[in-house]
C-alpha cells in the first residue's frame, strides 16, 4: 500500500487522540460564491415538474443514458436542473442552504455548463451563479468536440443537450476540515450528480455521471488553474435514445 491513493486514505483518518486543532477564523473564511460580475447574465425560467413522480418512481426509472435523441432539451428543463442539483432550497438565520448536502454547509462545488442543444440558449460555455439563479455567459461556440476530447471521447458528451461540469474551489472546505476535505469535497460532488440524475428521470431526460476525463484540458476549456480550483466530474444530459 503506497499508492498515492492509499496514503490519502491512511494520512487523512480521524483518531480519537489525533484530531485537528480548533479554532476557525471567520474573517478568513472563503468567499462561497463564485462570481463572473462582468459577463452577460441569462435568466433561468421559472420551472415545472411535467411528470410528478414518487421518489420510489424515480430510483426505479434512474440508469445511466448514453445514447441520445437529437432533440433540445428546454431552458426551463435547464433551469430546473440546476436548481434541483445544487440550488438554494431555503434560508435559515441567515444563510442559504441547498437541494444537497455539503459537508459543514461550505458548498465548495461549483456547476458550469456547456450548452450543445438547448433550446432558447446560445451553444457555449456557462457558469451557473447559484445566489441569483442565473446563468453567466462565459464564451460562445461550438464546444462539443472539445468538452468530448476532454472525456476520453466518449461521444455522448458530444451528443447531449448539455453537460454538466462540476469544478471545486478547494479552500472552501479546506478552512475547516484541513486535508481531510478532500474526502468532503467528493461526497459534497456525489451528492449533487445524483441529485442531477433523479431530477432528470422526473423530467424525462436521460443522464450520465462522467468521472473518466483528462482533468486539465477540462480546466482549459473553463480556464481554471487546476490547483486552487479543478474539475472533479461531469454529467450528460439530454432525451434519452438507448440505456443501460
Amino acid at each position: 500500500m503506497n499508492g498515492i491513493g492509499d496514503r490519502f486514505q491512511q494520512e487523512t483518518k480521524y483518531y480519537p487522540d489525533k484530531m485537528p486543532a480548533a479554532g476557525l477564523g471567520r474573517h478568513t473564511r472563503p468567499e462561497p460564491y463564485k462570481q463572473y460580475p462582468q459577463k452577460p447574465k441569462i435568466e433561468l425560467p421559472a420551472f415545472d415538474q411535467a411528470h410528478p413522480m414518487s421518489l420510489d418512481q424515480t430510483l426505479r426509472q434512474r440508469r445511466s443514458v448514453r445514447e441520445f435523441k437529437h432533440k433540445p432539451i428546454s431552458l426551463s428543463q435547464l433551469s430546473y436542473l440546476l436548481w434541483a442539483s445544487t440550488g438554494i432550497q431555503r434560508t435559515e438565520h441567515g444563510y442559504q442552504f441547498r437541494t444537497a448536502p455539503s459537508a459543514g454547509a461550505l458548498y465548495p462545488i461549483e456547476t458550469y455548463i456547456v450548452s450543445n442543444n438547448v433550446q432558447d440558449l446560445q451553444s457555449g460555455l456557462y457558469h451557473y451563479a447559484v445566489r441569483t439563479h442565473q446563468l453567466e455567459q462565459l464564451s460562445l461556440g461550438d464546444f462539443h468536440r472539445q468538452i468530448a476530447a476532454a472525456a476520453l471521447g466518449q461521444d455522448m458528451c458530444a451528443t447531449a443537450g448539455a453537460v454538466f461540469v462540476w469544478s471545486a474551489v478547494f479552500e472552501r472546505s479546506k478552512w475547516k476540515y484541513g486535508q481531510r476535505a478532500y474526502r468532503y469535497i467528493y461526497l459534497d460532488a456525489g451528492h449533487i450528480a445524483e441529485n442531477l440524475a433523479l431530477a432528470a428521470v422526473s423530467l424525462g431526460l436521460g443522464s450520465c455521471e462522467v468521472g473518466a476525463l483528462y482533468d486539465d484540458q477540462v480546466n482549459k476549456i473553463f480556464d481554471l488553474d487546476g490547483t486552487q480550483e479543478s474539475v472533479i466530474c461531469m454529467a450528460v444530459v439530454a432525451a434519452p435514445g438507448l440505456s443501460s
